[in-house]
């Protein structure tokens, strides 16, 4: 496993490609509506992520034809954008990443269409708090099994469950680099945070059972029983004190 330590010169570069997606966010919520389709979608984002001079990292990645991931309702992640037109009611996770200076950041949130039912809104909001449980853990001297241990516990308590195929990872000159980052509980420790690494952590919540398929077109991974899942993720780097998050804005 090579997990590389970033200098404070590589972490000013994600700190670029960070801000670019924590706007882009501000941009998809104004624009998510009953109506937009998700290719729509998809045309805003890469839009603005190369007016900021930057790539969007998932263009081209490994085949997949988006520039962001675009997944709606009961689709977990890597959702295709196209013709789907959102309506009320509906939920979408986005996952976006840039790539300026030979740096990436990526990041993901989960929005409601519209008015969502109440149910709708509470696993946004516990796939988003999991996410701050976990960075609790997210500090020099700490281990990675404790942040998806913290992750795990928050989600399981408020009846939800969290995927286990797809996880989190480290992130730098590369979109996928070491350590992989589970937002569960593992049976080892997991390697030692150190100042430097840069992690993209991601916890992705169903709301029912965390078991799913990947449909036909190879990329977009849906639940087993058809509920509902979201997704949020931030850009992190360990710190001595504090973790710092780039995809957010300050």
């Amino acid at each position: 496993m090579a997990i590389y330590i970033k200098t404070a010169e590589q972490i000013a570069k994600m700190r670029v490609a960070g801000a670019i997606l924590a706007r882009l966010d501000g941009i998809l919520q104004e624009a998510i509506k009953p109506g937009i389709t998700t290719k729509q979608l998809d045309k805003i984002a890469e839009k603005y992520i190369r007016e900021k001079g930057a790539i969007p990292s998932f263009k081209g990645y490994g085949g997949f034809p988006g520039s962001i991931c675009t997944s709606v309702n009961d689709e977990i992640v890597h959702g295709i954008p196209g013709k789907r037109i959102l309506k009320q009611g509906d939920i979408i996770s986005i996952d976006m990443g840039s790539f300026i200076g030979g740096f990436h950041a990526d990041a993901a949130r989960t929005y409601a269409v519209g008015e969502i039912s109440e149910e709708a809104k509470k696993l946004i909001d516990i796939t988003k708090q999991s996410f701050f449980k976990g960075i609790e853990y997210a500090k020099e001297g700490c281990h990675l099994n404790e942040i998806g241990t913290a992750i795990q516990k928050y989600v399981e308590e408020n009846g939800f469950s969290v995927v286990r195929e797809y996880v989190g990872h480290g992130i730098g000159r590369n979109l996928h680099e070491d350590p992989s980052v589970a937002n569960y509980k593992t049976p080892n420790r997991g390697v030692k945070l150190k100042k430097g690494m840069t992690l993209a952590i991601e916890p992705m919540v169903n709301m029912g059972t965390y078991k799913l398929k990947v449909l036909k077109d190879g990329w977009t991974a849906v639940t087993k029983d058809g509920l509902y899942a979201a997704h949020y993720e931030n850009t992190v780097v360990i710190t001595d004190g504090e973790p710092e998050i780039l995809t957010l804005l300050p």
